[in-house]
């Protein structure tokens, strides 16, 4: 399988109907990732097909939005307490500590925290 194959999979199981410019996603992710941190890549993208959809935004728009998010990435000024991202090495390993497969989040204790009265 392949990521058109796994796009074209996710679409049908989620039952959206869309054009992806994977290409685009990607760049946006590195960028991000690059200058802001890891974990920003995948939110970022999130974020971006949700306001594409919320806009029935047509590829151009899409393009523009993406553009807007990328120019804000590479300008990102990362506060002194995060950490600068670790380079790759050759074989596109990151040189951090890999994150363990049974690391578990509770979610719910989060939504639960920030539960207003």
């Amino acid at each position: 399988m392949n990521l058109h194959d796994w796009i074209d999979e996710v679409c049908d199981t989620l039952d959206v109907d869309a054009e992806i410019d994977e290409g685009l996603v990607l760049d946006l992710t590195k960028t991000v990732a690059d200058n802001v941190q890891r974990p920003a890549a995948p939110v970022t993208a999130y974020l971006l097909g949700f306001a594409a959809g919320a806009g029935e935004l047509d590829p151009d728009g899409i393009e523009r939005l993406a553009a807007r998010v990328q120019t804000l990435a590479e300008g990102w000024d990362r506060p002194a307490t995060v950490p600068e991202p670790r380079a790759s090495d050759d074989d596109g390993e990151s040189e951090a500590d890999p994150v363990p497969d049974d690391v578990v989040h509770d979610f719910e204790e989060d939504l639960e925290d920030a539960e207003v009265d």
